[in-house]
């Protein structure tokens, strides 16, 4: 059995390993890093561009990001840190743009109206009041607000057709807004990684086993799917951003730090466009508010999308049981995943969650005609013969043992790692790939400790990265700065301004 050595394995060929292994060689040139993929294409799972919501995710348009308390007032904490976060992604690829290590922004990155729309009396006065709350703040001054219907035809022309005139509805609007494609993102920053003879790429491998040394290293043996052969890899530090599998990697690693930990497991569809005509006619995301007891990546949207370079227009996504932890992995992933250490919080949210496991099931056994008549809320025009289904992917969202009820379901994402800094992984779901970078820093931070702290990584950091270590929360000043440069560098300011007046 052959023994390779190297700094860094990077265990899934998705957004997340590939923003962490650029970054890393950015800082350090000369480490030998790793990348290793089950399947036989880069951004095959999570990242490909169906099998997430693209949306740029910058807590503009989400509504479960701004949920409404007891008291009536609307918490805005989280949709304020995903937009800070999302400004940092911005940043590293402005960076990476201007350096010519990725093409040209449109390739992966295009300007898109964000819009949220509800309807009813009671989802009007939630949507005023999330915006007044966001409105105030620099982050999302941007934004717009309109009940009108006349204003709201022209923002978004194929959600009011034939809408009644008598219906309260209400939107809001931030032009700023972004496209992602995150599969072709993640393909280019792991090719602009592979032409360095310090890069190894290996397609088509299954990881079988990881343990660690008495030096601290890890002998992780992964086998050639192809062939049947096993080779070892000694690693400095591993990765594990995989994703769906990435819980199961965690537990076989056996570090203290990840017991306790299990997932649920959700699955989506999606309504696809099928009539070129009405792709045409819808050119921005459109986000509603989801069904009561709906998981997070389950919130509805009427979504124009560019994927592999062609236009798209997506509703749902539709989500639905499985226990599967990939799309490609297999029906018994959930029960091989229970442990000793997980059984009793496991136990515990499947307890505490059986309205969300009715809904799961319901929605799973939902006829086509079903689905389209949710679509025909948003787009009342919508016909059957137009749109088909597809899979949107699959998410696993945490759950983490606690000492008051056994467990809780969290739709977050978390970055798990080994006290000693040899090993990390990211569990979860929600806003995962446009938080990428700074999820990403984080681990840095966390298991790169000493380096991360010479002035060199420091210098370097805040070159890829103008507001490293400062807060676009708390600063409107340096805010102003960055989002003025990322939008000019990225091309994000082409279509600004072309949506109708706002009645405010």
């Amino acid at each position: 059995m052959s023994l390779k050595k190297v700094d860094v394995l990077l265990v899934g060929a998705g957004v997340m390993s590939a923003t962490l292994g650029k970054l890393l060689a950015q800082l350090d040139p000369s480490l030998k890093i790793m990348m290793v993929e089950r399947l036989s294409k880069v951004a095959h799972e999570s990242s490909h561009g169906l099998n997430n919501a693209g949306t740029g995710h910058a807590g503009y348009c989400e509504l479960n990001y701004t949920p409404q308390l007891a008291d009536g007032s609307v918490d805005i904490s989280r949709a304020l840190a995903i937009n800070a976060a999302y400004e940092v992604s911005l940043q590293f690829w402005s960076y990476l743009v201007e350096n010519s290590v990725l093409p040209a922004p449109e390739k992966f990155i295009n300007p898109i109206f964000h819009q949220s729309f509800v309807w009813g009396e009671q989802n009007v006065a939630f949507l005023r009041k999330r915006y007044e709350a966001l409105r105030s703040h620099h982050l999302f001054e941007e934004m717009e607000y309109s009940e009108d219907h006349a204003v709201l035809r022209q923002w978004m022309p194929l959600v009011m057709a034939h809408r009644d005139p008598r219906q309260a509805v209400a939107a809001t609007q931030v032009k700023q807004g972004t496209d992602v494609d995150f599969g072709v993102l993640t393909r280019r920053l792991v090719k602009a990684m592979a032409v360095h003879s310090t890069f190894d790429l290996q397609l088509a491998h299954t990881i079988t086993g990881l343990k660690q040394y008495p030096d601290g290293r890890w002998h992780v043996r992964i086998k050639d799917n192809h062939t049947g052969h096993n080779k070892t890899i000694d690693a400095g530090f591993v990765f594990l951003g995989a994703g769906g599998g990435a819980l199961p990697l965690l537990q076989k690693s056996g570090i203290p730090e990840g017991r306790g930990y299990g997932g649920f497991p959700v699955s989506g569809q999606w309504l696809i466009c099928k009539n070129p005509d009405v792709v045409k006619r819808h050119t921005s995301k459109v986000y509603g508010k989801a069904a009561t007891g709906a998981p997070p990546m389950s919130v509805p949207h009427l979504d124009a999308r560019i994927i592999d370079g062609q236009p798209a227009l997506l509703f749902g996504p539709f989500a639905s049981i499985t226990t599967r932890f990939l799309k490609q992995g297999s029906v018994l992933d959930l029960f091989a995943s229970l442990k000793s250490g997980n059984f009793k919080p496991m136990l515990a949210v499947a307890r505490d969650n059986l309205e969300l496991t009715r809904y799961l099931v319901t929605e799973a056994f939902r006829s086509h005609k079903d689905r389209v008549a949710s679509l025909q809320a948003f787009y009342a025009d919508a016909k059957v013969e137009d749109w088909e289904l597809a899979s949107a992917g699959l998410r696993v969202q945490i759950i983490k043992g606690c000492d008051i009820d056994g467990g809780r379901l969290e739709f977050g994402t978390e970055i798990v790692t080994a006290k000693d800094g040899t090993l990390a992984a990211l569990l979860g779901a929600s806003p995962g790939a446009s938080t990428s970078v700074q999820a990403m820093i984080e681990v840095i931070e966390r298991c790169f400790k000493s380096r991360v702290k010479s002035a060199d990584w420091q210098r370097k950091l805040k070159l890829m990265i103008p507001s490293y270590g400062e807060s676009l929360d708390e600063n409107d000043a340096l805010l102003h700065a960055v989002r003025e440069k990322t939008l000019a560098v990225l091309g994000l300011e082409r279509r600004k301004g072309k949506a109708g007046k706002v009645a405010k």
